[in-house]
């Protein structure tokens, strides 16, 4: 599978990504560790990768655009917060989350659950909640 792993989370969890055979890269990789989240969205989109993120605005882009891709993959605060736990739990995870997200989705990862929303995503009273 195709990564993009933004700046809100750490290039180990790249790393780790490629050492177990994924296609990942870090916003650093790019210099884009500075950019606006709709950079990063589009270069995400335009390499047809996946967001790993902690950044719920990426959830918020994909929801906006009535599109079901790129897909999104959200730490949520409940998670783990070090990299090499959340390697390990999305890469025990991968198998289930493959086909969802080679449709288009958003998962979000919080404590010891996976959330799966497919879009169109559409909020009540003018927001969207993960």
């Amino acid at each position: 599978m195709r990564f993009l792993v933004d700046n809100a989370l750490s290039p180990i969890l790249a790393e780790q990504l490629r050492q177990n055979g994924h296609d990942a890269v870090h916003v650093r990789d790019y210099g884009l560790q500075n950019a606006a989240d709709e950079q990063i969205f589009a270069r995400t989109a335009d390499e047809d990768r996946i967001v790993v993120s902690a950044d719920t605005d990426f959830g918020t882009l994909l929801a906006l655009r009535h599109k079901h891709k790129p897909s999104v993959i959200l730490f949520r605060r409940e998670a783990d917060r070090r990299p090499l736990r959340q390697a390990a739990l999305l890469l025990v995870n991968l198998p289930a989350l493959e086909e969802p997200l080679d449709r288009g989705c958003i998962a979000v990862i919080e404590g010891a659950r996976i959330r799966i929303r497919q879009p169109p995503i559409i909020g009540t009273g003018g927001s969207i909640g993960y």
